[in-house]
């Protein structure tokens, strides 16, 4: 059986079977999964290791490239910043974002960012990576561009603008990028290991993620006006983009967050055990009920399967049937990340990976990692 290294609780020794499993199959090649109940970190274990040749280790501090499980760190900035009331997800966009309000976005309210409906999933063209990496570049195209679908009336899923569009908001606001406002109230005061926008001193710790299989369909086959076309292609996010300098270094807080699963669970647990993480309150139980707040039920135009959205999180719906409909929120990256937060039992499940798999709600690693510990506290 594959070495697992840390800790975990009796009660979850489920999961080290079946992470060890994976990593004796190859479904793996380094992973870390973790679990917090009731606010204590009771899972906590990696292996495996940190690339396709396994000449180094995964160890305790080990991080990855997490992709949109890099949105759930975003989405819990934005309500932390709801709670203090800086924020109305009432308000137009344009309430703080002045330059918004143009080719028919006045309209946009900022709950329509956090749940995918406001039109605006990508970047209209011509749009590259590099034009990502710039922060005013980048900001100024989305706020130049017309709306894709009527905002408000359906969810397209904002792939890898989402953290450009609140993160605009956040600047605003509080004068710091979400990356930095992440660090300087999330990370810093919890100290977790998790970076939206990373230091090229952290850069020897980071995993090599493997490709995964193409997706589902054929972009090239479809019409080029369809939503998921223009936002897969607006622009496109490869793998070998994310080992670069650039990509690690820059604030995309859809898809650029670096960590494992401890640090991921650790700041997520705010959502599952009653705003409180590590012994600090970063929200109250106002703002967390926002998070279910249904924005979108319905077939996403981007991902084009049925998804539920709250404010910043999935929700339990068809397309997740491995979790119960109940006061859960979750959301995952591209090759398989998960994230789930179950309020009804305080408990916050997390897994984080190198080798990526299909899908983009996850895949059965995750699941099968979720489900189990959904089993300790049915």
């Amino acid at each position: 059986m594959a070495d697992i290294q840390g800790s975990c609780d009796p009660r979850f020794d489920r999961m080290r079977e079946i992470l060890s499993a994976n990593l004796d199959s190859g479904a793996d090649i380094g992973a870390s999964v973790a679990v917090v109940l009731g606010g204590e970190l009771v899972v906590d274990m990696w292996g495996g290791h940190t690339g396709p040749d396994r000449d180094r280790m995964w160890e305790s501090d080990t991080i990855v490239n997490v992709w949109s499980t890099t949105k759930t760190m975003m989405a819990l900035s934005a309500l932390m910043l709801v709670d203090r009331g800086l924020i109305d997800p009432d308000a137009p966009v344009a309430t703080y974002w002045p330059e918004f309000a143009q080719n028919g976005k006045e309209g946009v309210l900022v709950r329509h960012l956090l749940g995918h409906t406001s039109g605006v999933s990508g970047w209209d063209q011509p749009v590259t990576l590099v034009d990502l990496y710039d922060w005013e570049t980048s900001t100024s195209k989305l706020a130049a561009q017309a709306p894709w679908w009527e905002p408000g009336t359906s969810s397209g899923y904002h792939a890898l603008n989402q953290g450009h569009l609140v993160g605009e908001v956040i600047r605003r606001v509080t004068g710091h990028k979400l990356g930095e406002f992440f660090a300087r109230e999330v990370a810093g005061p919890l100290g977790i290991d998790f970076h939206i926008g990373l230091a090229e001193s952290e850069f020897d710790r980071v995993a090599t993620l493997t490709p995964p299989p193409p997706l589902p369909w054929d972009l090239t086959a479809l019409d080029p006006e369809m939503v998921a076309v223009k936002t897969f292609t607006g622009p496109v996010a490869s793998v070998q983009a994310v080992e670069t300098p650039e990509w690690r270094g820059a604030d995309i807080g859809a898809a650029n967050g670096h960590g494992n699963a401890r640090s991921v669970a650790l700041a997520q647990s705010a959502i599952s055990h009653g705003g409180v993480a590590c012994g600090a309150r970063l929200l109250s139980s106002d703002a967390i009920d926002e998070v279910f707040r249904e924005q979108a039920n319905g077939t996403d135009q981007v991902l084009m399967v049925p998804v539920r959205f709250g404010m910043g999180y999935g929700l339990p719906n068809e397309t997740v049937p491995h979790l119960p409909n109940r006061r859960i929120c979750f959301w995952g990256g591209y090759g398989g990340s998960q994230i789930v937060n179950d309020l009804d039992n305080e408990m916050t499940v997390t897994y984080v990976m190198n080798r990526m798999d299909e899908g983009l709600l996850g895949d059965a690693r995750g699941q099968s990692l979720v489900a189990a510990a959904l089993d300790v506290v049915a």
